[in-house]
């Protein structure tokens, strides 16, 4: 079975990641303001959820990121 993550993927995993932190939030308090168990957090940063377009927009609103500007980690090549 192929993969599903990428290097591109993990880039913006890593980027929602750092702006969790940098807002002082723990996956528990960014849980509570989706109102989804922490576990939903805990799965999408270590890669074990993937996050879709819906949830990925939330989740950049609840940590006061532009979504289109956390697109941009994509825009670089991916590289193996």
């Amino acid at each position: 079975m192929k993969s599903t993550r990428t290097h591109g993927y993990d880039r913006l995993l890593a980027r929602l990641r750092a702006a969790r932190k940098a807002a002082g939030l723990t996956q528990q308090d960014l849980a509570k303001k989706l109102r989804r168990p922490q576990s939903f957090v805990s799965k999408y940063e270590k890669a074990h959820q993937r996050l879709d377009v819906v949830e990925f927009v939330e989740v950049s609103r609840a940590l006061g990121v532009d979504p289109s500007e956390a697109l941009t980690t994509l825009s670089k090549p991916d590289v193996p």
